[in-house]
């Protein structure tokens, strides 16, 4: 059984956050992927429709998660879960730094407004 220490992690920027992966195929694992999103103050990311569904954990500060256009606050403790399909946006609108930890299966894309499709390699 693989383990990852906290400082074997792979950090990734995209958009603005950072994407600290824990879990993925290049770890070790077979089929799901496990990060840790940070999120700093003022932050909007872009919508994209996930091709997989996806387990978002707030895990410290304030976020607003869109989910198909409808806004969902989340803070420290809750869930959120979006299906394959959804169109989803972060944001933080605080004046504080959010994270969350995010589970999805290998594989997972999005896809931004503009049709440009993303495969992160944090979710390989």
């Amino acid at each position: 059984m693989p383990v990852v220490r906290a400082p074997e992690a792979v950090v990734h920027e995209l958009h603005g956050a950072r994407f600290v992966s824990y879990a993925s195929s290049t770890s070790g694992s077979k089929e799901l992927a496990a990060w840790r999103s940070e999120i700093p103050a003022g932050m909007k990311g872009p919508a994209h429709t996930i091709s997989r569904e996806e387990v978002l954990h707030v895990l410290g500060g304030t976020l607003v998660l869109s989910l198909d256009g409808t806004p969902h606050t989340l803070t420290a403790g809750d869930t959120a879960i979006a299906h394959a399909g959804t169109t989803l946006g972060v944001e933080n609108p605080t004046d504080e730094p959010a994270s969350m930890w995010v589970t999805a299966p290998i594989g997972l894309e999005a896809e931004l407004a503009d049709g440009t499709r993303i495969a992160p390699p944090w979710a390989r």
